[in-house]
């Protein structure tokens, strides 16, 4: 079963070096969906130490819980947040959010 539009949480605004969560899940996918998430439509690399440009972010990303952490923001976190979840039978993309630090 194709994931229906995953239900995304940005926060809004967030200070400088505070923590902040992204969720996003859907129901309806089987198999269970596995989420990736992007900013200004570029992923986020699950893997921040091997991918250079990702290098000063201090974020992990859950693939399975689709939750989007980051340890402490700084201005370059600021951006259009958006996830997609995905499974075998196709995936499905949440509306892009701003999240402002």
């Amino acid at each position: 079963v194709k994931p229906m539009t995953p239900r995304c949480t940005v926060p809004k605004a967030v200070p400088v070096g505070k923590t902040a969560s992204l969720h996003c899940h859907e129901n309806e996918g089987y198999p269970k969906s596995t989420y990736s998430w992007y900013r200004n439509s570029e992923p986020l690399s699950p893997d921040t130490k091997s991918n250079a440009k990702f290098q000063n972010s201090s974020y992990t990303v859950n693939p399975t819980t689709g939750t989007l952490v980051f340890h402490a923001v700084h201005k370059g976190d600021t951006g259009r947040y958006s996830c997609i979840a995905t499974n075998d039978a196709g995936f499905a993309k949440c509306e892009e959010q701003e999240m402002e630090v």
